[in-house]
């Protein structure tokens, strides 16, 4: 069942993608008269299709393999490679006709839909979903907490967060965004001296980075037990809704410094003060191997304010968020290519990619995980690979410098190239994606 959720989740998330990218191109090419033939959902591969409809000129599907879309869209050489039709002399309804302008808008026009979408949705996740956040001077009143990791780069506890690379920020998580872990300088505040602490550039490709650096002083609660998966709470007589105080005499001061806490004694016996209906209890519980004791969490900020998005506030970080999506992707490309980042820890495929969804349907996450799949899908594809947008791109903005269009061949072997290439990169990310799959990797 978990499988069928995941799963679900990411078809329905492409589909939307799918569609409004696809969209895109289809309504600049009718706006400038360009004919479109099909309009597929997914791929119709071996011409093998789910259901089908014609509509004037145009054929509307869904395929039955969902790694993508496509428009076909006359006179253009795509994917499709329709030599036949490139034979013929240039009707004035296709694509080859047009200006080279208007075929660049045609084809950016998939790129522009993602975008929108994507910085859409980043706004509505915050304002009708997240609806709030920790504002970093209510954190900074009694400080940070401070993981091993984080002390190990410099950190310390009930220190106090003050810019990101020279910048003041307003809310705590954007201590804790992509931005930071790509290697930020981070200014602190610790016993009236202010310091500046530099986040290793290589710190996201390291092991346990997945870990807190730091968080604000929380109380946490048992969510619920994971029975199955681990029964040591459970045996140990830990119940939903009890506060963990602290673990062998050491105050929990957040979530990330109880897992630090708990690291200590993996595969022993930790001495947990409980707190719950009031009372103080006193339990033993049994730490597994990798320091855990089967619960989930409930993180609370009782005693911190929090102040509610308004609507042009969510729109703005909205904008910053997304765009800090896109531009760490891209430097996340840089550190691949640069070996700072292993190509089997970045590339996914849509295996990989469904592992992200959680095993219970949760609009927020859905919604915030599509926004972030449609910014990626925008980056990927403006990269100038040809059979991608930005490859098509590439050739027109060639063809406005030189005043003269690329030859059919050229086209041709760019479109086989490309093809090749991401045929190749598919491979290697599903082969990645089920080696990690059988090896629990994930």
């Amino acid at each position: 069942m978990e499988v069928l959720i995941k799963g679900g989740q990411l078809i329905l998330s492409l589909a939307i993608l799918v569609t409004l990218h696809e969209l895109g191109h289809f309504l600049a090419a009718r706006a400038f008269g360009i004919r479109v033939e099909k309009f597929f959902i997914f791929f119709d591969a071996w011409g093998k299709k789910l259901f089908s409809f014609k509509y004037k000129e145009t054929e509307y599907g869904i395929g039955w393999l969902p790694l993508g879309g496509y428009v076909k869209i006359s006179g253009m050489i795509d994917e499709s490679v329709d030599k036949e039709q490139m034979k013929k002399p240039a009707e004035s309804w296709e694509f080859r006709s047009k200006p080279a302008w208007q075929r660049f808008i045609v084809m950016i026009g998939g790129i522009v839909m993602n975008l929108i979408l994507g910085f859409l949705l980043f706004w509505m996740v915050l304002y009708r979903y997240e609806s709030k956040y920790l504002p970093i001077e209510s954190v900074n009143e009694k400080g940070i907490v401070a993981s091993q990791t984080a002390q190990e780069i410099g950190f310390a506890n009930g220190d106090k967060l003050l810019q990101v690379n020279g910048k003041e920020k307003i809310r705590f998580k954007d201590f804790t965004s992509i931005e930071v872990l790509f290697g930020a300088e981070i200014s602190i505040e610790r016993n009236g001296v202010v310091k500046k602490v530099q986040i290793p550039s290589d710190f996201i490709s390291r092991k346990g980075k997945k870990m807190l650096l730091f968080e604000p002083q929380s109380e946490v609660f048992v969510k619920s037990l994971t029975t199955k998966l681990n029964p040591n709470a459970t045996n140990a007589g830990l119940l939903v809704n009890d506060q963990i105080m602290d673990v062998n005499g050491s105050k929990v001061l957040g979530f990330g410094d109880l897992v630090d806490k708990l690291g200590n004694f993996k595969g022993d016996t930790a001495d947990l003060l409980i707190q719950r209906d009031n009372i103080p209890l006193y339990i033993k519980c049994l730490v597994d191997s990798t320091g855990k004791i089967g619960i989930a969490p409930d993180i609370r900020f009782s005693k911190l304010k929090q102040k509610s998005y308004t609507l042009s506030e969510a729109f703005a970080f909205g904008l910053n968020d997304g765009w800090n999506m896109i531009y760490y992707n891209a430097a996340g490309f840089g550190k691949i290519f640069n070996g700072e980042i292993k190509a089997t820890d970045s590339v996914q495929s849509p295996i990989g990619i469904a592992n992200l969804f959680p095993s219970k349907w949760e609009w927020s996450i859905f919604w915030r995980l599509t926004a972030i799949i449609s910014l990626i899908l925008a980056f990927m594809n403006a990269l100038p690979i040809p059979a991608l947008d930005g490859g098509h791109m590439l050739f027109l903005i060639i063809e406005m410098i030189q005043r003269k269009p690329l030859s059919d061949r050229t086209l041709l072997i760019a479109q086989y190239i490309g093809m090749a290439i991401l045929l190749s990169l598919m491979a290697f990310a599903f082969g990645n994606d089920i080696f990690k799959l059988f090896t629990n990797g994930f």
